[in-house]
């Protein structure tokens, strides 16, 4: 696998990520169960994303000094597109995390906990399936297009949900745990089991935190499959993601209370994804310069956040509303 990571990089990246997590757990176990602010939501998600520009910034200077300017350029834009997409689909993450709150009805003092948990076990499985893509990538080349193909009726699937809620109810992985599993309705604190008459039982938080993990594993096949759409280099993909999903705790707070604002969003995201599976398939006949794929992305989610934003005004002030679907 050709990469511009050297171990020492890896090695590097590897350490910022459990720092990074451990002084989360440190700062979270400190605060105690309490509901995430909006001011705290926003400080910590302009530091997420400082740390990702920071990253890229030492990243070109890097490669700059080391490998010239082309590359430095080339890898820095690979690595911005790449983190965009990533941050963008995770929108959609978001949304499936508020329905499951919402549905278990968990308090807001104890969805940090929840999600720092889910956090961390999808950095493990998407590093897992990134190393894994790679490989594969690498070693059979027509698995390309298998991935456009994919991620283009991934998209184009999204683009008939869009609007539409899923039911909760009716998932297989809660049917399961259900007859497995002795599940009380009660919380106990952010707990992940209670003994009731001397009966183990697990808490809501329990099936959310299993929820959350299945969840992101549907997630993870779309989304990793579109950065490989951007670059094969596994350390770009790996960092894009992992950075992405350090900012995710903090994103869901932030967007929790405008998710209905932001409803034309996953159309946009159906078109990036139909837009990068099919760059992706033509990848050996026409090569699409990584700067007009940056360009394409940004316009079309930008596009449908200000859709969004206008016609919820619109809607506010008695003015005729777009068409909805759910």
């Amino acid at each position: 696998m050709e990469t511009i990571g050297t171990w020492w990089m890896w090695a590097a990246f590897a350490v910022f990520v459990v720092v990074a997590i451990g002084i989360d757990l440190l700062v979270m176990e400190r605060q105690g169960a309490h509901k995430v602010t909006m001011k705290e939501a926003v400080r910590w998600s302009l530091l997420w994303f400082s740390l990702a520009f920071v990253f890229v910034g030492l990243l070109w200077w890097y490669l700059d000094s080391s490998q010239g300017r082309e590359v430095a350029n080339a890898v820095s834009m690979q690595f911005i597109t790449g983190y965009l997409v990533e941050k963008s689909l995770s929108v959609d993450n978001i949304f499936v995390f508020l329905m499951l709150f919402s549905y278990f009805a968990v308090p807001p003092q104890y969805q940090k906990r929840a999600l720092i948990i889910g956090i961390v076990g999808a950095i493990v499985l998407r590093t897992l399936l990134i190393l894994a893509g790679a490989w594969l990538l690498a070693t059979f080349h027509w698995l390309l297009y298998v991935f456009g193909a994919f991620l283009v009726v991934t998209g184009v699937k999204m683009w008939f949900a869009a609007g539409q809620e899923p039911d909760i109810a009716t998932n297989p992985v809660l049917r399961v745990l259900k007859q497995r599993i002795r599940i009380t309705d009660r919380f106990d604190g952010e707990k992940l089991s209670t003994m009731i008459n001397g009966v183990k039982h697990y808490t809501p938080l329990f099936v959310v935190l299993i929820l959350i993990g299945t969840t992101d594993i549907i997630f993870a096949v779309d989304s990793i499959p579109a950065i490989f759409a951007i670059t094969s280099d596994p350390f770009i993909v790996l960092t894009a993601n992992i950075f992405a999903i350090l900012g995710l705790r903090a994103l869901y707070f932030l967007l929790a209370d405008l998710a209905d604002r932001f409803h034309l969003l996953a159309y946009g995201l159906a078109l990036v994804l139909v837009f990068i599976g099919g760059k992706m398939l033509i990848i050996d006949f026409v090569k699409i310069p990584i700067g007009y794929a940056l360009l394409v992305t940004a316009t079309l989610i930008a596009g449908s956040i200000f859709l969004s934003l206008r016609n919820s005004g619109e809607s506010a002030h008695g003015a005729p509303a777009l068409p909805r679907k759910d």
